[in-house]
């Protein structure tokens, strides 16, 4: 199965014009030899889990990650979360510290986020697949394309998206924002490296369901279920 047919209907749909781009045969080819010869993350199928758990009609907030978690059974294709069962990492327990502050939620005893996904949360990191131990391994291969062209079609929607930039590189996607009626919150990273310098205090779940109530839309239950 070639890599655009790992890609939803849907979105393979919207998204049929990047195929033939000078950029995605070179990175088809190199995704299919490194699964081939690497130990790379997160499962293949799940590469475009994202798109697959909030179809194109259902996107009220886009969050933007950077590069997947490289460590074994962690990324399962949606920006900081994690698989069932593995202890969420340090960007994970300060988005939940502050989720708790500014909205009271309990932390959770996992780092799924399946459920926001399914209530339209698009969690897409900028590069999409990543070598066992090797952050930022599959960068500058043609991932970073693919996500501008995601981010050009949802600033196409007609209706309100909320989008989630948190650091610099997810700031710098702010420019491909140009239509009004969409609302963009820039922050800083949740990293423990950022958290301090922002992160914490800055409100970004209830702001969001503010902008969603504004534009009509049903607010996120950002509430995350024990497992």
């Amino acid at each position: 199965m070639s890599l655009q047919d790992l890609i939803p209907a849907d979105w393979r749909a919207l998204l049929a014009d990047e195929f033939s781009k000078k950029y995605w045969k070179p990175l088809e080819a190199f995704v299919e030899e490194e699964y081939n010869t690497q130990t790379i993350y997160p499962p293949r199928e799940q590469i475009f889990a994202a798109l697959d758990a909030t179809p194109y009609n259902n996107i009220k907030v886009f969050l933007l990650g950077q590069d997947p978690y490289h460590q074994p059974k962690q990324a399962h294709g949606l920006c900081f979360s994690v698989s069932p069962g593995i202890t969420p990492p340090p960007s994970l327990k300060n988005i939940y510290k502050e989720l708790q502050d500014d909205l009271g939620c309990h932390v959770p005893n996992n780092g799924y986020l399946m459920p926001w996904a399914q209530q339209g949360v698009l969690m897409l990191n900028a590069v999409l697949t990543v070598r066992d131990s090797e952050p930022n391994s599959h960068k500058s291969k043609g991932w970073e394309k693919f996500l501008d062209a995601v981010i050009d079609k949802v600033n196409q929607k007609a209706d309100r998206v909320v989008f989630l930039l948190w650091g610099g590189y997810a700031k710098k996607k702010a420019a491909l924002v140009t239509s009004p009626q969409h609302t963009v919150i820039e922050g800083v990273h949740p990293s423990p490296l950022s958290a301090s310098n922002g992160f914490f205090g800055s409100k970004p779940f209830s702001t969001i369901n503010h902008a969603l109530r504004d534009a009509g839309k049903t607010p996120i239950d950002w509430q995350i279920p024990n497992l």
